[in-house]
């Protein structure tokens, strides 16, 4: 079951399972408070109170009566960007990840949008993979100078009805 974040209140919520989610990327690539402040896994509360106080739709998935994941979107220019989509580690290979981009897509084409627009570490293949599995496009890449990775941008084009 997916769930619409209405209350700001329930933010440190959110930011518990984004925090557990990310964590798993950022041992993985080696990434740290000091060398990557601004990953995912190291959050603050202030940067998910900014986004859901500028429109970002915020969502929490439930899985047999426990939250198991969040993501949120924002749309611009016909675009959904999908954002800080998370899995609790534990929840994993149930399907969660593709049931949220189902939902994804369904919200872009309710909202007119033409497109789903992701960021990934570009380095993380098999996160990338799993992403070209649902039909996303490989973008760009960019290299910001302050992260220790790449930064790998992909789309899926929604089909017109």
């Amino acid at each position: 079951m997916i769930k619409l974040i209405d209350d700001i209140n329930q933010l440190s919520v959110c930011l518990d399972i984004i925090h557990k989610s990310f964590e798993t990327v950022a041992k993985e690539f080696h990434f740290t408070k000091e060398n990557c402040p601004r990953h995912t896994s190291f959050m603050p509360i202030e940067k998910l109170e900014e986004q859901f106080n500028n429109e970002y739709q915020m969502f929490l998935y439930s899985y047999k009566n426990n939250y198991a994941g969040f993501f949120s979107v924002h749309i611009e220019d016909n675009s959904l960007e999908l954002n800080t989509l998370g899995v609790l580690p534990e929840y994993r290979r149930n399907g969660i990840g593709k049931e949220i981009i189902d939902f994804s897509k369904e919200y872009a084409a309710t909202h007119n949008c033409s497109t789903i627009k992701i960021s990934i570490v570009e380095e993380n293949t098999k996160l990338r993979k799993w992403y070209e599995s649902l039909g996303f496009k490989h973008t760009e890449t960019k290299i910001i100078p302050d992260l220790p990775f790449t930064v790998g941008y992909m789309e899926l084009t929604l089909k017109s009805i």
